[in-house]
């Protein structure tokens, strides 16, 4: 028994071990996965594991046309095929910002740069930051600052292009409120678009995150907003293009 019971201690430690390596980016490795940790969705493949299904069914169509000897169809579908593995690529970033920096959740070009009376969550004022993602873009979203999940909010709604005013407020969203390690409060929402239909967030509320890891991703075209605190120093202004994870949108002040 006794030998039993030491067996199974060392078996649970090496599953302890073992797990710190799924971890993404340095500087959490802390953190050990449980059994429900989001890290363990996104762990990293050069495309968002959500479009490996559309991949897989369009090469295979595009495989049977080619047995088949539909030259033109099979050219076709090809390119489609190749449009689909551009959007749900997902290549490595490397983040230089500092702790007090608000880097980019997405890819895209700035829509807006503006200030707000109040967020949901906090009822705070704030400056609201738009970025636009084209089907061109990298569509994986990333944490803009190291803390803590407090809380996520989803909306059904309309699927307006993303890039119009009225898409903020009337399309479907997902709301993601980070408290960071220094006490500031960022929201994140995630806005499905015209095309997008799919938005898809892995955070649970009490999660800790860590700047510029991956959260989720918005499928086919759409939009991000930050709302950050009204008296940080904005680093970008409207018609920028900002990388996700890399760009540093602004600086907070104390």
């Amino acid at each position: 028994m006794k030998l039993a019971g030491a067996g199974s201690k060392e078996q649970e430690a090496g599953k302890r071990f073992f797990s710190r390596f799924t971890l993404p980016a340095s500087g959490i490795k802390e953190h050990l996965l449980s059994a429900r940790d989001f890290r363990k969705k996104q762990a990293h493949v050069p495309f968002a594991m959500e479009g490996i299904p559309y991949i897989l069914a369009a090469m295979f169509v595009t495989l049977i046309t080619a047995v088949l000897g539909w030259a033109i169809v099979a050219l076709l579908l090809l390119a489609v095929t190749l449009l689909i593995g551009h959007f749900f690529r997902d290549p490595e970033r490397v983040s230089a910002a500092a702790e007090s920096d608000i880097v980019s959740p997405a890819d895209g070009r700035v829509l807006a740069v503006k200030s707000v009376r109040s967020v949901r969550f906090t009822d705070k004022p704030a400056v609201k930051i738009s970025i636009f993602m084209s089907v061109l873009d990298v569509h994986v979203n990333r944490i803009p600052i190291q803390g803590t999940i407090k809380g996520i909010h989803y909306r059904k709604g309309r699927f307006m292009a993303a890039n119009l005013v009225q898409a903020s407020r009337e399309n479907e969203q997902n709301w993601l409120w980070i408290k960071s390690d220094s006490g500031a409060d960022i929201v994140i929402t995630q806005v499905a678009g015209l095309i997008a239909r799919r938005i898809v967030c892995w955070p649970e509320i009490g999660d800790r995150v860590v700047q510029a890891e991956r959260f989720g991703m918005i499928r086919f075209g759409s939009r991000v907003d930050v709302y950050v605190p009204e008296n940080s120093e904005i680093l970008v202004f409207q018609g920028n293009h900002v990388y996700a994870g890399e760009t540093v949108l602004c600086r907070l002040n104390p």
